[in-house]
């Protein structure tokens, strides 16, 4: 084949480029809608109300938000808190796990991995999985939102598959100069590793940021709310005040739609600074995971 292209070619690339930057507006659009409308005055965003930059910046969105009477602080560090604690503890136990369960000389490795994975089928339902957490006493307590989803099946399993295609060799090698398993785990297997702990890691961290249902569930004391369920509270609600302490510092009440606006931006933002930074072993990371059962 020569390195000229057909005409055919040209209006493939063409299309194609075209559907891909459409794609991409329309997933970014959004985004800076919410944005825009975060620091857009009422007026203003009566009469545009498509305007994504406004000609003047009303921050009362945010400061109402962050002052030192709403909820959403307290619900933010609980999420903040909640994120780094629980990705931590499901990495560790995910990885304890998914280790010996890649050894094929593991004689509990087939009903164990069985095990597992069945519970990614089947649930035990709400209302069961509800009498435990109060059987235990997690009712009300920030643990309700770590030790219920330490260990996630599907991350387990693609970590220990990545396990499994390491080579024996390295294990035996290591075991021939006198390192233990716990050595081999430690210096062979975990660093070689970077990858899928990445991808496992963001699996992890999104999810405990994205989760609300749990607070519904279990937890009565609006100071350990986490922030996506104030978020889904702010937007239901009719008024700011409806979600909001009474008592505010601010004399100034925005706009209820201002401040939805500004509780998703704060939201969001964060997690989105951290995508990027990890999202290139994604595609590794699972692809590497996946191959080998």
């Amino acid at each position: 084949m020569n390195g000229t292209m057909t005409k055919g070619d040209k209006i493939f690339n063409i299309v194609n480029d075209i559907i891909m930057a459409l794609l991409c507006i329309i997933m970014i659009y959004p985004v800076l809608f919410v944005v825009g409308r975060s620091v857009t005055p009422e007026i203003e965003r009566a009469l545009h109300p498509l305007r994504l930059i406004p000609t003047t910046f009303d921050w009362s969105g945010y400061k109402f938000i962050l002052s030192s009477g709403s909820n959403i602080v307290n619900s933010y560090l609980t999420t903040i808190t909640r994120t780094l604690i629980g990705t931590t503890l499901n990495l560790i136990f995910t990885t304890l796990l998914a280790y010996p369960l890649s050894k094929n000389y593991y004689p509990l490795r087939k009903p164990l991995t069985a095990m597992i994975v069945f519970t990614m089928w089947f649930s035990g339902g709400l209302i069961p999985s509800f009498l435990l957490n109060k059987s235990l006493g997690l009712l009300n307590n920030f643990w309700v939102y770590i030790l219920p989803c330490l260990v996630n099946p599907f991350n387990m399993i693609v970590l220990r598959n990545f396990f499994g295609q390491i080579p024996d060799s390295l294990e035996e090698s290591a075991k021939l100069d006198g390192a233990n398993d716990l050595r081999v785990f430690f210096s062979i297997y975990l660093p070689l590793s970077t990858a899928s702990l990445a991808t496992i890691t963001l699996f992890y961290a999104v999810y405990h940021w994205n989760m609300w249902f749990d607070s519904m569930l279990y937890m009565n004391k609006k100071e350990m709310w986490t922030m996506q369920y104030t978020l889904r509270q702010l937007i239901d609600s009719a008024t700011v005040t409806d979600i909001t302490t009474i008592g505010s510092s601010m004399d100034f009440i925005p706009p209820a739609e201002t401040v939805r606006m500004a509780t998703i931006v704060i939201a969001t933002v964060p997690i989105l600074c951290v995508y990027p930074f990890l999202q290139k072993y994604f595609v590794k990371g699972m692809m590497v995971g996946s191959v080998k059962g």
